[in-house]
């Protein structure tokens, strides 16, 4: 499975770390701020605490996993291990792989909605999706250059990230006179329903996804057995600690209202009240860095698990007259798929279609650690079983919002989960003939 661009050991601890924070924090905070403020009202912060709290069962199974099968392909061999080289694996995979594509333009129309916060007066929002295509560009180029550089530049933005929204934060707080009192909801957004609230957790669960990121990392990370569990543990406490600051910070610098009016720029709308003109620069700069690593980490991993799964069988591949080897092929298209949701797709419903394939692969996942490996991995059956039904409330609540606000999410992301598995089933079961009569 090592290629000539990615070789065992390559990424240290602190490596993998910077690219699980740096899907997170890019497609995270930036990206979906608004939308969860959207539906959770005056308990934006309560929602990435809970957000949070629910990543962190789901993420149980992830690292008992990590610990035992340490592969390149991380959930694609985590699938392998519980279903067999079968349809729900090769499914529920290229679920997973959708997922960070949809991600990957989610971040990339981000990066372009607070690079125009730069320019004053109107701008077109032609540029948004050409701004984003030209980050992909970039990302991909960033790729192809192997794990040193991917490992540096990843280090180097999420401490520049990490440091710089943790000013925001604290900042913001301190100059908006933050007391204890405030970390109580308010009314000043009126209430939401509990449907509501629990749609929004699934947003801000989207939020946390990238810690899967970390496993597709596989062999590359040293001593992998040990520290690609640590690099989810450590990846996801950091987003939650940053993502729990920073609406706080928005929070008591904007009403809920207004941050819904700047959904898709809410932390630099956040940033005028609390620092002027040069806040505003200061966070669209954090902004266009965070969305930067965002991208290069997910090419990175949307690379590797594609390639698993081509090596194994489980997802036709043609060269196309491409030169190099398949992983070079994979990014290019990945890449691809990830311009045309660019241009095509607005953030809500990037979001919304990210959050909905997630959910549905992680319960998948969840269901096979449960059912055929926690023996093998010594996997709390107790904790599994929360993750699951944790999954499926908030899944069944988010479903129930976009079906009476937007229900062409749901028919596109319907259709996407029926033709994955129809096709797969058709890919190996033609595969499987074709074997047969050689």
């Amino acid at each position: 499975m090592q290629s000539e661009n990615y070789k065992k050991d390559s990424i240290s601890l602190v490596g993998a770390i910077s690219l699980g924070t740096g899907v997170m924090i890019g497609a995270g905070i930036f990206a979906i701020l608004g939308q969860v403020a959207e539906l959770s009202g005056s308990l934006l912060p309560f929602a990435f605490i809970f957000g949070a709290i629910v990543t962190g069962f789901s993420s149980y199974a992830y690292v008992k996993l990590s610990n035992n099968y340490p592969s390149a392909g991380g959930i694609a061999m985590y699938l392998t291990e519980a279903y067999g080289k079968g349809t729900i694996t090769a499914a529920a995979s290229l679920l997973m792989v959708l997922s960070m594509m949809i991600s990957e333009s989610l971040v990339a129309r981000t990066f372009g909605t607070y690079t125009l916060q730069l320019f004053s007066g109107p701008v077109s929002e032609f540029w948004v999706p050409v701004l984003g295509v030209l980050l992909i560009l970039v990302a991909f180029g960033i790729n192809l250059s192997g794990n040193k550089t991917l490992g540096k530049s990843s280090f180097v933005m999420a401490i520049i990230k990490v440091g710089g929204i943790s000013l925001f934060a604290i900042g913001g707080l301190w100059l908006a006179d933050f007391s204890f009192s405030d970390l109580l909801p308010s009314a000043q957004g009126g209430e939401s329903s509990l449907v509501d609230n629990l749609g929004a957790l699934a947003l801000s669960i989207l939020a946390y996804k990238g810690f899967t990121t970390i496993t597709n990392s596989g062999e590359e990370v040293e001593e992998p057995k040990k520290n690609v569990g640590r690099a989810i543990i450590f990846s996801l406490l950091i987003c939650a600690v940053i993502y729990t600051l920073v609406a706080w910070a928005v929070s008591v610098n904007l009403t809920v209202p207004e941050i819904i009016a700047a959904k898709d720029f809410a932390l630099a709308e956040a940033a005028k009240p609390a620092f002027g003109k040069w806040g505003l620069t200061f966070t669209v700069a954090l902004a266009i860095v965070a969305t930067i690593s965002g991208v290069i980490a997910s090419l990175f991993a949307v690379s590797r698990m594609t390639t698993m799964l081509t090596k194994m069988n489980l997802i036709p591949h043609r060269h196309f007259g491409m030169s190099g080897n398949i992983q070079r092929h994979m990014l290019v298209y990945t890449v691809v798929v990830a311009i045309v949701l660019t241009v095509f797709f607005d953030l809500s419903r990037i979001a919304s279609l990210g959050a909905i394939l997630y959910l549905v692969m992680d319960t998948i996942v969840q269901w096979g650690v449960l059912k055929n490996l926690r023996d093998k991995i010594d996997a709390n059956a107790i904790i599994v079983t929360i993750a699951i039904v944790l999954n499926c409330i908030v899944l069944t609540a988010f479903i129930w919002v976009k079906a009476s606000r937007d229900p062409l999410v749901l028919y596109v992301a319907l259709g996407l989960i029926a033709a994955v598995f129809l096709g797969e089933r058709f890919f190996l079961r033609t595969r499987t003939d074709n074997n047969a009569k050689k």
